[in-house]
């Protein structure tokens, strides 16, 4: 009885792997080469760049005595549809208890005085304000924007919307960026700290392309085809290594 022979499959020849190894190696060298310099950008921010802004409590301190409405109270003043209420923090702006209150669906706080329960929007960028000033050691601030989406400074990994940015108006050109939900900065830059910024997320994160879906895309294309490269040197080593005898 005759035994079938066992399939046969076609195999590449090294000189075809070593071909497809470096048009893929010079294909995707740029990619490399980008990833490699925004490595060494970042080391250099590493030691030139201050650590993140520490949390630390803001306002100017609360005199108990000065608190004469009561939370239920204060509640009571906002407009029906928002006095279902999320969250309420006791906020030190200008020397004077407010009630910071998260009602209703739009997210956006309610400042009611704790002293004599007016209600006054215009308290939450003033304490965004107190916020900029007091983190720059006093200095005065200037309002140049309220973020609720992510831009090319402000990027995502900063995670907190809204904020607000204020400058200072100095050589640095310095800017923070300030969250009145967590009363602190988020982000404190300058011209050089951004330029250093700017370099690696163009070079790491091809920062350049407008659109996310497609910067994604291409991301993933220029890491999938450097692993293929890498795998296809792997495959050629072991292709072309020494016969023994």
């Amino acid at each position: 009885m005759m035994s079938t022979p066992p399939p046969h499959f076609p195999t590449m020849k090294p000189n075809t792997i070593r071909k497809l190894h470096r048009w893929l190696g010079l294909l995707f060298s740029v990619s490399i080469l980008m990833s490699a310099l925004s490595g060494v950008i970042h080391t250099v921010m590493t030691r030139t760049q201050a650590p993140p802004p520490p949390a630390r409590p803001s306002g100017g301190g609360l005199d108990p005595a000065a608190i004469r409405v009561s939370v239920a109270d204060a509640i009571a003043k906002l407009p029906a549809e928002s006095r279902a209420v999320h969250a309420v923090n006791l906020r030190g702006i200008g020397g004077e208890p407010w009630y910071q209150i998260y009602g209703g669906a739009k997210g956006v706080p309610f400042y009611v005085s704790a002293g004599d329960g007016h209600v006054d929007p215009a308290q939450d960028e003033r304490y965004a304000t107190e916020i900029a000033s007091a983190f720059l050691g006093g200095a005065k601030v200037t309002k140049t924007g309220y973020l609720t989406a992510f831009d090319n400074e402000y990027i995502n990994i900063f995670r907190v919307l809204p904020v607000y940015r204020f400058a200072a108006n100095d050589a640095l050109e310095t800017r923070v960026y300030v969250s009145t939900v967590t009363g602190s900065v988020t982000r404190h830059t300058d011209k050089q700290r951004q330029f250093e910024a700017n370099i690696f997320t163009n070079f790491h994160k091809l920062g350049f392309i407008p659109d996310k879906n497609f910067r994604d895309f291409i991301l993933a294309f220029l890491t999938g085809g450097t692993a293929l490269a890498a795998l296809a040197g792997i495959v050629l080593f072991f292709a072309t290594r020494p016969r023994r005898q």
